[in-house]
Order: structure tokens, then C-alpha cells, then sequence
């Protein structure tokens, strides 16, 4: 059974974790998160919080959610993890549950600075492709496997090839 974020959380503070130690129990490896089935969200940026241990935002989805045409022909940045991009677009898929709020856990401020990656403000409009946990359980969380952004690609996996 996956703990959920707010779980971690809780459980840092009952045992006394303070200073990085629970800034670490907060943050998802990516095994935590159900990398067969890609999800695609797209909306407006909210609640930005541009920091480490990894950036996060809350996009909060339109009314009418659809994947675009030409999600799977978008060009995609290479990057040094062995990610097969374009088989992960052609595979994303709309989410189940119909949350019209997202917390959207991006990378690093050092890897997203690496990409060159604008810091996102909020009222910004976005899309990602990335995971939630299996069965779309628990909050709804997406960790981002990419975002595109202002007509750019970046890939958060990792640093740019």
C-alpha cells in the first residue's frame, strides 16, 4: 500500500523529524507512482511554490478536459534518463477521477535550471504528461514526467542531453 504525501507527512512530524529530514519523507521517489499509465492534464497554475525539494504548483483543470490531437507528435528535448518519450505521449491517457484541482510535483529547482525552465507564476496556463499513484488512489497527485510550457517541452526526469 502507497503512503500518500499528507501521510509522510504526519508520520515526519509524530516522530520528531525536523530541518531536511522531513523535507525528505515529503518528496516521491518515482517508484511511487504508476508508470504504466501516463496521465495528461492541462489548466492554470495556482499555489506555486518554487522551492526544494522539488517544485510544486496546483493546476486547476477546465470544465471540459480533452487530450490534444497532436499530444503525440509534440516534440520532446532529449535528456540523459533512458525515457522513451514518444511511446509515453502515445500512451497518455485523460484521468478517471474528475478533481478540477491537481497537485503537480515537479523536479528540483537545480534540474529545472538546468532546462532553463521559466519559473511558473501563478494564473499561467500548462500541460503535463506524468504519473499519479496506482489506480488513481489516494489525493490526486501527478508527478511530472514532462510540462509544456509557454511552446516548449521540458523533461523533468532528468538533466538535458
Amino acid at each position: 500500500m502507497t503512503m500518500q504525501r499528507r501521510d509522510v507527512i504526519r508520520m515526519g512530524a509524530l516522530v520528531g523529524l525536523g530541518g531536511w529530514g522531513s523535507a525528505a519523507w515529503a518528496h516521491h521517489g518515482w517508484s511511487s507512482f504508476d508508470q504504466e499509465r501516463p496521465i495528461y492534464l492541462e489548466g492554470r497554475a495556482a499555489d506555486v511554490k518554487w522551492r526544494n525539494p522539488h517544485a510544486e504548483l496546483v493546476l486547476e483543470l477546465p470544465q471540459a478536459l480533452s487530450l490534444p490531437t497532436d499530444l503525440a507528435q509534440r516534440p520532446l528535448p532529449s535528456q540523459t534518463a533512458g525515457v522513451d518519450g514518444a511511446a509515453l505521449l502515445a500512451k497518455a491517457v485523460l484521468p478517471t477521477r474528475r478533481d478540477r484541482r491537481w497537485e503537480i510535483e515537479l523536479a528540483p529547482l537545480f534540474r529545472l535550471g538546468q532546462w532553463q525552465m521559466p519559473e511558473i507564476k501563478n494564473g499561467a496556463a500548462l500541460s503535463v504528461v506524468g504519473f499519479t499513484f496506482k489506480e488513481e488512489a489516494g489525493a490526486a497527485i501527478l508527478r511530472a514526467e514532462y510540462v509544456f510550457l509557454n511552446g516548449k517541452a521540458y523533461g523533468l526526469r532528468s538533466s538535458p542531453a
